[in-house]
């Protein structure tokens, strides 16, 4: 055995292209998904994608390669990557290596996991469709969240998108006894910090996980920390029993970075230079989401569409795999209305009778109605004035302007900025009120005495005029 080849006793590099590595060993190959580890004190980790030969491997580096080369050892770890999971995991912050990244002491108590497992078998998963309520009017009432469901949200950079995730975590914790994880693709380093001060602030760290995989991280690392997350929130599901609320940020990035990881394979693009893998990879971690027998990830995941084309590849696969989409709109929060949630363009395929019952679907569908039927008259009162409409067009713009503000919410996670103390709404309440304005019995009440309550009980405590 002295005069073996190095690459007989563990493995050696035969070439390094960017982030992919190609490894020979002797008679044992490792299987794929296993990590190997290189350079000075094994910094360098691989993780093999492929097998070429009968001793060959290619990996891709989920870590920078600098100071590899040929020839240099490589070292098996016979697993893959492994992941902690535990309750020691709440409120810390991890990157895709289980790395404590928030300046305290590593967690004590862990276990770890592999980030790689199968979704759950169909005879373990519920096949009841049951609401996950939020506690937030406008979602609750017009496009209800699936519980064990994925519902994408659409919103560009300061129409509130962080502060309606950091209010579905604080309501999840306080109502549902839940657990949260963020989990962070290919986010900037201000992005992160910015949104960890906010949680630490809106006290709900205690009951949340965080994992980042940084923007300048290499695509292998972007790419894993999705399965990452999933993996801590599989823990709390099926091992505590728990329902988690998975927070995605930005589901565009993984399928970015798998598009990155498959350039750098070699592999032949598909249809606008996206990976030929990209629907089976998008789908082998979505199906992971789901409600099972022991509890629920359900999943609220940002959602970019490259230059607004909803028929781009990346959009189009990933809308396939969402029962709700939450449209934020700029124009909305330029007008106050917070949450700046645009009823219109927003959907849920749990909005059904058989689903929410004929009730709430007769109330959801009215004020999606009456909501239209202002945004159409708009133009005429810009230009006549509203007083050249009907009577009964002018009822109808008086019932969507007390709708838009009824539909507003003073959050607990911004108590610190405006005063005003946060509403939880149930789901019951809220469609009463809905209900009551659609049947004019607010006709007389201001306008403003609607704005940034929580239940309609609360209009005769914001005008005084009404006692």
């Amino acid at each position: 055995m002295d005069n073996a080849p190095a690459y007989a006793q563990c493995g050696s590099v035969v070439s390094v292209r960017g982030g992919i590595v190609d490894v020979r060993f002797g008679s044992r190959v490792p299987p794929i998904h296993s990590l190997l580890r290189a350079g000075k004190q094994d910094t360098i980790v691989i993780e093999i994608l492929s097998q070429l030969d009968e001793h060959c491997v290619r990996g891709i580096a989920l870590t920078a390669t600098q100071g590899l080369a040929r020839g240099m050892p490589v070292t098996d770890t016979h697993g893959p990557l492994m992941v902690p999971v535990g309750s020691a995991t709440l409120s810390r912050m991890f990157d895709v290596f289980g790395n404590a990244i928030d300046r305290h002491p590593p967690p004590v108590g862990i276990r770890w996991r592999s980030a790689h497992h199968a979704p759950p078998p169909l005879v373990r998963r519920s096949a009841k469709a049951e609401i996950f309520e939020t506690g937030i009017k406008a979602i609750d009432v017009l496009m209800p969240l699936e519980r064990g469901g994925k519902a994408g949200l659409l919103g560009g950079a300061g129409v509130g998108k962080t502060i309606l995730l950091t209010e579905m975590i604080h309501n999840v914790a306080g109502k549902h006894q839940g657990v949260s994880i963020f989990c962070g693709i290919g986010e900037r380093c201000r992005e992160g910090e910015e949104l960890y001060r906010d949680v630490v602030a809106a006290g709900v760290l205690q009951s949340m996980v965080m994992v980042f995989g940084q923007m300048n991280e290499p695509p292998g690392a972007r790419f894993r920390v999705a399965h990452a997350a999933l993996t801590m929130a599989e823990y709390f599901r099926d091992d505590e029993h728990r329902d988690v609320l998975l927070l995605v940020d930005n589901i565009f990035r993984f399928i970015q970075a798998g598009m990155e990881v498959s350039g750098l394979m070699g592999q032949m693009p598909s249809r606008m230079g996206y990976q030929p893998t990209m629907s089976t990879e998008l789908a082998q971690l979505e199906e992971r989401i789901a409600s099972t027998d022991t509890g629920a990830i359900t999943s609220i995941q940002a959602v970019y569409v490259p230059a607004d084309d909803f028929t781009d590849p990346a959009a189009v696969h990933t809308f396939s795999h969402l029962s709700a989409s939450i449209v934020l709109s700029r124009k909305r929060a330029s007008e106050g209305f917070y949450p700046a949630i645009d009823p219109l363009k927003s959907s849920s395929k749990m909005a059904t009778p058989g689903i929410i019952g004929r009730r709430h679907y007769g109330i959801a569908q009215e004020i999606r109605r009456t909501l239209a039927q202002y945004a159409e008259l708009k133009d005429i009162i810009a230009m006549l004035g509203l007083e050249q409409l009907s009577l009964e067009d002018r009822k109808v713009v008086a019932r969507a302007r007390r709708l838009e503000r009824f539909l507003t919410q003073p959050f607990f996670t911004t108590e610190r900025f405006t005063g005003i103390k946060g509403k939880l709404v149930g789901l019951k309440d809220a469609l009463e009120g809905c209900e009551r304005i659609l049947g004019d019995e607010f006709q007389d009440v201001p306008e403003r005495a609607l704005y940034m309550i929580g239940r309609i009980d609360e209009v005769k405590k914001a005008d005084p005029q009404l006692q």
